[in-house]
Protein backbone atom coordinates (compact mmCIF):
# COMPACT_ATOMS: atom_id res chain seq x y z
CA UNK A 1 0.00 0.00 0.00
CA UNK A 2 0.94 3.89 -1.03
CA UNK A 3 0.92 5.98 1.83
CA UNK A 4 1.25 9.62 1.67
CA UNK A 5 2.35 11.50 4.37
CA UNK A 6 1.59 15.34 4.50
CA UNK A 7 2.38 17.52 7.78
CA UNK A 8 1.77 20.65 8.75
CA UNK A 9 3.46 23.06 11.29
CA UNK A 10 5.96 20.36 11.60
CA UNK A 11 8.57 18.61 10.32
CA UNK A 12 8.57 15.16 9.30
CA UNK A 13 11.52 13.06 10.54
CA UNK A 14 12.05 9.16 9.07
CA UNK A 15 11.02 7.67 12.54
CA UNK A 16 7.67 9.65 12.04
CA UNK A 17 7.62 7.95 8.98
CA UNK A 18 8.27 4.75 9.50
CA UNK A 19 5.96 4.84 12.76
CA UNK A 20 2.68 6.39 10.49
CA UNK A 21 3.76 3.51 7.64
CA UNK A 22 3.71 0.70 10.54
CA UNK A 23 0.56 2.09 11.91
CA UNK A 24 -1.08 2.56 8.60
CA UNK A 25 0.08 -1.14 7.24
CA UNK A 26 -1.97 -2.97 9.63
CA UNK A 27 -4.82 -1.76 7.66
CA UNK A 28 -3.58 -4.55 5.04
CA UNK A 29 -4.49 -7.35 7.51
CA UNK A 30 -8.43 -6.24 6.59
CA UNK A 31 -8.06 -5.64 3.51
CA UNK A 32 -5.59 -7.05 0.71
CA UNK A 33 -6.75 -4.51 -2.10
CA UNK A 34 -6.49 -1.27 -0.51
CA UNK A 35 -5.35 1.18 -3.09
CA UNK A 36 -3.50 3.86 -0.81
CA UNK A 37 -3.41 5.40 2.30
CA UNK A 38 -2.89 8.75 3.16
CA UNK A 39 -1.79 10.38 6.70
CA UNK A 40 -2.46 14.38 7.50
CA UNK A 41 0.02 15.58 10.75
CA UNK A 42 -0.92 19.12 12.16
CA UNK A 43 -0.65 20.81 15.21
CA UNK A 44 -3.30 23.09 16.34
CA UNK A 45 -2.00 25.33 19.38
CA UNK A 46 -1.55 22.24 22.25
CA UNK A 47 -3.54 19.88 20.01
CA UNK A 48 -1.48 17.37 17.85
CA UNK A 49 -4.12 16.22 15.51
CA UNK A 50 -3.75 13.17 12.87
CA UNK A 51 -5.85 12.64 10.18
CA UNK A 52 -5.76 9.83 8.21
CA UNK A 53 -7.34 8.13 4.92
CA UNK A 54 -7.48 5.21 3.60
CA UNK A 55 -8.89 3.92 -0.17
CA UNK A 56 -9.82 1.08 -1.27
CA UNK A 57 -12.15 -0.26 -4.31
CA UNK A 58 -15.71 1.51 -3.91
CA UNK A 59 -14.95 2.89 -0.69
CA UNK A 60 -12.80 5.67 1.48
CA UNK A 61 -12.33 5.58 4.93
CA UNK A 62 -11.41 8.62 7.35
CA UNK A 63 -10.57 9.20 11.02
CA UNK A 64 -9.33 12.78 12.91
CA UNK A 65 -7.83 11.62 16.30
CA UNK A 66 -6.44 14.39 18.68
CA UNK A 67 -3.65 13.52 21.64
CA UNK A 68 -1.59 15.51 24.01
CA UNK A 69 1.21 14.19 21.68
CA UNK A 70 2.03 13.30 18.05
CA UNK A 71 2.52 9.55 18.21
CA UNK A 72 -0.83 9.11 20.49
CA UNK A 73 -2.85 10.83 17.84
CA UNK A 74 -1.60 8.62 15.25
CA UNK A 75 -1.99 5.46 17.48
CA UNK A 76 -5.37 6.71 18.22
CA UNK A 77 -6.62 7.52 14.45
CA UNK A 78 -5.11 3.76 13.65
CA UNK A 79 -6.96 1.97 16.10
CA UNK A 80 -10.20 4.26 14.40
CA UNK A 81 -9.24 3.35 10.88
CA UNK A 82 -8.89 -0.38 12.35
CA UNK A 83 -12.52 -0.29 13.85
CA UNK A 84 -14.13 1.28 10.88
CA UNK A 85 -12.31 -1.40 8.26
CA UNK A 86 -13.07 -4.63 10.66
CA UNK A 87 -16.72 -3.19 10.96
CA UNK A 88 -16.75 -3.20 6.72
CA UNK A 89 -15.51 -6.54 6.90
CA UNK A 90 -17.89 -7.74 8.96
CA UNK A 91 -20.76 -6.09 7.01
CA UNK A 92 -19.47 -7.63 3.74
CA UNK A 93 -19.30 -11.26 5.25
CA UNK A 94 -23.00 -11.54 6.57
CA UNK A 95 -24.05 -9.72 3.03
CA UNK A 96 -21.52 -12.39 1.02
CA UNK A 97 -23.21 -15.24 3.55
CA UNK A 98 -26.83 -13.98 2.84
CA UNK A 99 -26.38 -13.86 -0.59
CA UNK A 100 -24.65 -17.69 -0.77
CA UNK A 101 -27.82 -18.90 1.25
CA UNK A 102 -30.10 -17.45 -1.12
CA UNK A 103 -28.43 -18.88 -4.14
CA UNK A 104 -28.03 -22.05 -2.09
CA UNK A 105 -30.46 -24.92 -3.53
CA UNK A 106 -33.31 -25.85 -2.09
CA UNK A 107 -34.86 -29.29 -1.17
CA UNK A 108 -36.26 -30.83 -4.21
CA UNK A 109 -39.88 -30.89 -4.52
CA UNK A 110 -41.85 -33.87 -5.24
CA UNK A 111 -43.07 -34.00 -8.71
CA UNK A 112 -46.29 -35.40 -7.66
CA UNK A 113 -47.47 -36.87 -4.01
CA UNK A 114 -47.81 -40.58 -4.14
CA UNK A 115 -50.18 -42.48 -2.43
CA UNK A 116 -50.53 -46.33 -1.46
CA UNK A 117 -54.14 -47.05 -0.81
CA UNK A 118 -55.33 -49.75 1.20
CA UNK A 119 -58.64 -51.47 1.70
CA UNK A 120 -59.70 -51.97 4.94
CA UNK A 121 -63.12 -53.66 6.38
CA UNK A 122 -64.04 -50.95 9.77
CA UNK A 123 -65.39 -53.39 11.95
CA UNK A 124 -67.74 -52.65 15.02
CA UNK A 125 -65.75 -52.39 18.13
CA UNK A 126 -64.49 -50.55 21.11
CA UNK A 127 -61.86 -48.22 21.61
CA UNK A 128 -59.63 -50.49 23.89
CA UNK A 129 -60.66 -53.27 21.00
CA UNK A 130 -59.16 -51.25 18.39
CA UNK A 131 -56.17 -50.17 20.46
CA UNK A 132 -55.63 -54.13 21.21
CA UNK A 133 -55.72 -54.94 17.52
CA UNK A 134 -53.67 -52.23 16.06
CA UNK A 135 -50.76 -53.33 18.79
CA UNK A 136 -50.90 -56.87 17.49
CA UNK A 137 -51.19 -56.46 14.07
CA UNK A 138 -47.97 -53.52 14.02
CA UNK A 139 -50.32 -50.68 12.57
CA UNK A 140 -49.62 -46.41 13.62
CA UNK A 141 -53.12 -46.51 13.20
CA UNK A 142 -56.41 -48.45 12.74
CA UNK A 143 -59.79 -47.29 10.93
CA UNK A 144 -62.82 -48.69 12.94
CA UNK A 145 -66.73 -48.44 13.84
CA UNK A 146 -67.42 -47.49 17.49
CA UNK A 147 -70.00 -49.39 18.76
CA UNK A 148 -71.42 -46.88 20.79
CA UNK A 149 -71.64 -44.25 18.77
CA UNK A 150 -71.90 -45.55 15.51
CA UNK A 151 -69.09 -43.41 13.79
CA UNK A 152 -65.86 -44.23 12.06
CA UNK A 153 -63.19 -43.68 14.18
CA UNK A 154 -59.22 -43.73 14.16
CA UNK A 155 -57.19 -44.97 17.22
CA UNK A 156 -52.91 -44.14 17.26
CA UNK A 157 -50.22 -44.02 19.34
CA UNK A 158 -48.79 -40.61 20.67
CA UNK A 159 -45.05 -39.78 21.08
CA UNK A 160 -45.62 -40.11 24.68
CA UNK A 161 -46.94 -44.08 24.37
CA UNK A 162 -50.47 -43.32 25.11
CA UNK A 163 -53.14 -43.48 22.65
CA UNK A 164 -55.33 -40.99 20.58
CA UNK A 165 -58.68 -40.94 18.98
CA UNK A 166 -60.16 -38.91 15.95
CA UNK A 167 -63.34 -38.75 15.51
CA UNK A 168 -64.70 -36.87 12.82
CA UNK A 169 -67.03 -34.11 12.76
CA UNK A 170 -68.70 -33.14 9.90
CA UNK A 171 -68.55 -29.24 8.65
CA UNK A 172 -72.05 -28.45 6.98
CA UNK A 173 -70.57 -25.27 5.53
CA UNK A 174 -69.44 -25.01 1.97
Amino acid sequence: MEIQLTAKQLKITPALRDYVQQKMGKAQKYFDHIVWGQAFLFVEKRAHKAEMIVHAPGQTFRVIATAADLYSAIDLASDKIDAQLKKHKERVKVRHKAKASELAPEAPLPDAATFSVVRQTVLPMTPEQAAAEMEAEGHVFLVYLDRDTDQIQVVFRRSDETFGIVRPIRNNKR
